[in-house]
């Protein structure tokens, strides 16, 4: 007969919650297990005995991140319009950071990386591997680092604009805020892939 779990996914979901906002609200250097446990209502052994070690909950973290992220992406779609399909990942990237803000800043502004990860190598990670995707099926054709120029530059454009919102620097309100996104990524991505 198997042993029965000490501790469910439910308590491994709200440690990396807890730990993603301490991430990014204090930085990593502000983790430590007892505080974590504290925050979540549970013992410095159930994040030992769920993660291992102090390190591997702030790589989890950044993992969650990233699958959140992807999945995401993943349900952005891929139709017969590839323009849309563009904007349909540019939507999806606001909505993640908007729903997940912790979780995106600890991917992005606090530079977390995955396990096993670089964050230097940004490009190479699966979520950035959907948006080339995408990019190179908008300029068919094209060679390859004119489509990762492309890319980055979208990436930029939808990145800043997500966060100066999360950080409160855009004016009016959603319904203001995704209109300017909209306009800004429709202008701005134009000129990027028109190169």
């Amino acid at each position: 007969m198997a042993r029965p779990r000490l501790h469910d996914d439910a308590l491994r979901t709200r440690l990396l919650e807890v730990t993603s906002r301490v991430i990014s609200s204090d930085g990593e250097t502000a983790v430590t297990v007892r505080k974590v446990a504290a925050d979540a209502g549970t013992s410095a052994s159930a994040v030992y005995a769920l993660f291992g070690s102090r390190e591997a909950l702030v790589e989890a973290v950044s993992d969650e991140g990233f699958r959140r992220f992807a999945h995401e992406l993943a349900a952005a779609g891929r139709g017969a319009d590839p323009v849309e399909d563009l904007r349909a990942l540019g939507r999806a990237y606001r909505r993640f950071a908007l729903a997940d803000p912790h979780y995106f800043r600890v991917m992005f502004h606090r530079g977390v990386a995955p396990s096993g990860g670089d964050p230097a190598r940004a490009v190479e990670q699966p979520t950035f591997r959907v948006l080339h995707a995408a990019v190179a099926r908008v300029l068919d054709g094209a060679p390859d680092d004119r489509v990762l120029a492309a890319a980055v530059g979208l990436w930029g454009l939808v990145h800043g604009l997500v966060s100066l919102e999360l950080a409160g620097l855009l004016p009016g309100d959603e319904a203001t805020r995704a209109e300017a996104f909209t306009q800004a990524g429709a202008t701005v991505a134009e000129a990027l892939l028109a190169g």
